[in-house]
């Protein structure tokens, strides 16, 4: 296994044992859970699993594989602040949405190859990207890790 090859696959390690861990919590968290704040005056559950899979449908565009999955979860999530939305899909609805997404994530990253991985994503110009390589594929997936892994650690509030 090359240097690549390693580092490609510790970084996808990580994210699928974050997701894995993400779908133990999702999934035991009875429905009345979801309408709870995490705290006093802060997001809601429900609000933050709309979030991690309006954050993570991003990711397709990002890496280049596909359009959004849900984009009408955008504006709610990610733009507007919990509560502003007055119709939000049940957490019913957002759990299998969360499911069918990292189903469709998971397919799309088994097929790139390790080298795909240090390419450039697609919000970065190729400028920029000669100037900072970092700025690549594998490095959205160690944001979104590290992204899932804060609103995760929100999340077990509601446990």
């Amino acid at each position: 296994m090359t240097t690549t090859d390693t580092m490609v696959k510790m970084v996808l390690d990580r994210w699928n044992g974050s997701i894995t861990s993400g779908d133990t919590l999702i999934n035991s968290l009875p429905a009345e859970k979801w309408q709870q704040e995490i705290a006093p005056g802060k997001n809601r559950g429900i609000y933050l699993l709309g979030h991690l899979i309006a954050v993570h449908d991003d990711m397709l565009v990002l890496l280049d594989l596909g359009q959004k999955q849900h984009p009408e979860l955008f504006e709610a999530f990610v733009k507007s602040p919990d509560k502003a939305t007055p119709n939000l899909p049940s957490s019913e609805e957002l759990k299998q949405s969360w499911t069918r997404q990292n189903e469709d994530l998971r397919k799309h990253f088994e097929a790139l190859q390790p080298a795909q991985w240090f390419e450039k994503h697609t919000s970065v110009s190729v400028e920029d990207f000669a100037k900072e390589p970092h700025r690549n594929k594998l490095n959205i997936i160690i944001t979104r890790t590290s992204h899932l892994q804060y609103h995760l650690g929100q999340l077990r509030l509601l446990a």
